[in-house]
């Protein structure tokens, strides 16, 4: 367990180390930065505050700084706190992401509990391998966002309400607070929020089955009743440590959202800054987003965009480990309760996020990894034919094993990882686009490259992100504002525009050389 957690560990720091800041974290780190000077919730009303300031936690130690006559946007925000106040960028960044990291390494342990309650210590061991060599929860762990918090805390939930099926007065409250830790981080946790109170019912009135039945339903309603409160509680305390008054943004910045929507959003038992919030976040629902799957771009969304996004970007050997533990889970009578506790809830979200309009990345499903690495545990459950039994668990080891290798040959580039049959982190951007591949996160990489390789040269660089280049060293220039024939000497365009450009950009790729990549993610062509 030790040396799947620390290679894991390992992992995700020497990433956070070498990756400058993606497109969502300097919103966050600029909104974490002002929470400790005091600043409300109008900054990033769209997401709640707890993975904002357990980012805070990190930033302390620098205690960054923001100028007094700061004006701007939450983007303009994140660019002052990092590029603009006199802070160092990559210190704040790595100070972020840290405590990101220490959640991720501590859901690890929570998968292998999970696992172990259900399996033993070889599921256990199982579990804890996939999880920790997925190349998704290695590249969003190491990040400053709030994707793999809000999976870990909901994982955790949904474990301690396992727990509370025979200790539910000492269980039913934790998994209250995680529950309300998941919806205080990220509020796609909503969608979890029915089957896991149901869930809290259920394991009340199975932890006493002698007892009277009016007795056993009384126990079903106040653990769902309770957990439910305590889950609320704490979405307010989040709100209440960033501000004591509540101020919410003002109201001509709101999205205007009637019929059941709104209806839904007035009765949600939060703050007013929380339902500010979604209302927010359904405005994005109504963006037509533009999306890339397969080489074909379109307009919209496409319902099966999460799935194939999954298929393309999870190890082969843990797809065939998630499908084997889920029917093992389905299969063996011992464990086919713990499917409602795992199945359930994941396959509630993500019928969920398959309706959301964002086909942006499969960090929108990443608690998929997450809950199946502990399914997978149980392969090591079923009991097979005597011929069978003596292979099964061998198989099962060299799937784990293919994991890794798997994972490893990708190092220490996660963010744009593609499993073998489709072509490898190398060809991710023929697939997919956006946080899948190219999220900005190479822009220091590009620095070195064109120190090292390319001094003296002319650059022109279409680059998508929220980096600074001039703050790495870059000097360049936006081929997408010159004449065509003035854009000479070296283009470097993010791997997400060399599939989905258009006009002038498409022209410039399609008639220059390429040369070089970068992390996967920036293609270096020559003019």
């Amino acid at each position: 367990m030790i040396a799947l957690l620390g290679q894991l560990a390992f992992a995700m720091v020497t990433t956070a180390l070498a990756q400058t800041p993606t497109v969502d974290e300097p919103v966050y780190v600029g909104a974490a930065a002002l929470y400790r000077h005091g600043g409300g919730l109008q900054v990033n009303p769209e997401h709640p505050p707890l993975g904002k300031l357990i980012m805070a936690v990190g930033l302390a130690v620098a205690d960054p700084r923001i100028e007094p006559t700061f004006r701007g946007n939450q983007s303009d925000l994140g660019r002052h706190v990092l590029y603009e106040a006199g802070n160092d960028a990559d210190r704040l960044m790595l100070l972020a992401r840290l405590p990101m990291i220490l959640l991720t390494l501590g859901f690890g342990l929570v998968v292998f509990a999970f696992a172990r309650d259900l399996t033993g210590r070889a599921g256990a061991l199982v579990a804890l391998a996939v999880y920790a060599f997925t190349p998704d929860v290695i590249a969003h762990g190491s990040l400053a966002t709030l994707d793999v918090p809000a999976a870990g805390f909901l994982l955790t939930s949904a474990w301690l309400l396992w727990r509370s099926r025979r200790r539910p007065w000492v269980y039913l409250p934790a998994a209250g607070l995680t529950l309300g830790a998941a919806l205080a981080t990220k509020m796609s946790a909503l969608a979890a929020v029915p089957v896991l109170l149901a869930l809290a019912a259920w394991s009340a009135w199975h932890a006493r089955p002698t007892l009277p039945r009016v007795r056993r339903l009384a126990d079903a309603g106040a653990g769902a009743g309770g957990t439910g409160l305590l889950a609320v509680a704490t979405v307010w305390a989040s709100y209440l440590v960033v501000d004591p008054r509540l101020q919410r943004p003002a109201p001509d910045t709101l999205p205007t959202v009637d019929g059941l929507r709104a209806t839904v959003v007035d009765w949600l038992p939060f703050p007013g800054s929380f339902r500010d919030g979604m209302l927010i976040q359904f405005g994005f629902e109504d963006w037509a987003w533009g999306g890339y799957l397969f080489g074909e771009t379109y307009s919209g969304h496409l319902w099966y965009y999460l799935p194939a996004a999954l298929l393309v970007k999870t190890p082969l050997a843990a797809l065939v480990l998630w499908l084997v533990g889920a029917a093992a889970l389905l299969a063996v009578p011992r464990l086919r309760p713990a499917a409602a506790y795992l199945l359930v809830p994941a396959a509630v979200l993500m019928a969920a996020a398959m309706t959301g309009s964002r086909d942006l990345g499969v960090r929108y499903a990443i608690f998929i990894p997450v809950f199946l690495a502990v399914a997978a545990a149980a392969v090591t459950a079923v009991r097979w034919p005597t011929v069978a039994a003596r292979v099964a668990r061998p198989v099962a080891a060299v799937l784990v094993v293919l994991v890794a290798v798997s994972s490893v040959r990708a190092f220490p580039f996660y963010l744009p990882y593609a499993n073998e049959a489709f072509g490898g982190p190398a060809r991710t951007y023929q697939h997919l686009h956006d946080s899948n591949v190219d999220w900005g996160q190479d822009l220091g990489r590009l620095a070195d490259r064109l120190r090292q390789r390319y001094p003296d040269e002319q650059v022109w660089l279409a680059y998508k992100g929220a980096g600074v280049p001039e703050y790495y060293g870059i000097t360049a220039s936006d081929p997408r504002e010159a004449a065509p024939d003035e854009v000479r000497g070296l283009l470097v365009v993010s791997n997400t525009w060399v599939a989905t450009a258009g006009g002038q950009l498409r022209e410039l790729i399609d008639s220059s050389e390429p040369i070089d990549q970068v992390g996967h993610s920036m293609t270096i062509y020559r003019r």
